[in-house]
């Protein structure tokens, strides 16, 4: 089978991404209520990576541009996307990092970005992702998305013990860089 569309079981790279995603496959769910329900999602994952606002938002819509083709066949749709709109991402910053695009100013009211409000706080935490190293920094941006250390392991072809290394590391920087004390209050 192809690994686009089933989770794959060993852990050989691909030019495609994994249809990963938790360990039970989800229901089959509507394309347009997916999308509604998790662009801003991935735009944030997109973000935390490093992704200015409108940089992220043209990912994840890339992104869900080739996952409308793919629909009916992929398993694992979330991870899928937050896998290739990864690569847009980065094929994009390495591309035209010199260029500048202008975001839309005007967004139609019911688009789902119009649900990615950034506050100041979020703003602080971006930065500070920033400041760690690439793979901490993905490790730590997929477990704000919720994934557990097992699929993180399996999503970013990693062991569970390097999955959980780098959320350590991830964490005592980010505590570091926020200031925050042992027992979680700001200095």
């Amino acid at each position: 089978m192809d690994d686009v569309h089933t989770a794959r079981a060993g852990t050989t790279r691909s030019a495609s991404p994994p249809a990963l995603g938790p360990v039970t496959a989800p229901e089959p769910v509507d394309f347009s209520l997916f999308y509604a329900r998790h662009l801003s999602r991935l735009v944030r994952h997109l973000m935390r990576l490093g992704a200015e606002p409108h940089e992220a938002a043209e990912a994840a819509q890339s992104a869900f541009t080739e996952a409308y083709a793919l629909w009916p066949r992929l398993t694992h749709p979330g991870a899928w996307l937050r896998t290739v709109a990864y690569r847009h991402f980065l094929r994009r910053e390495a591309r035209c990092r010199e260029l500048t695009d202008t975001p839309p100013e005007t967004l139609s009211p019911s688009c789902p970005l119009r649900a990615v409000e950034i506050k100041e706080e979020e703003l602080r935490v971006y930065e500070a992702l920033a400041s760690l190293p690439p793979q901490p920094r993905r490790v730590m941006a997929w477990h704000l998305d919720g994934y557990g250390t097992a699929e993180i392991a399996h999503a970013l072809d990693m062991k569970p013990d390097a999955v959980r290394q780098n959320l350590g590391r991830a964490r005592a920087r980010l505590k570091a860089v926020l200031g925050l004390t042992q027992g979680g209050a700001q200095k």
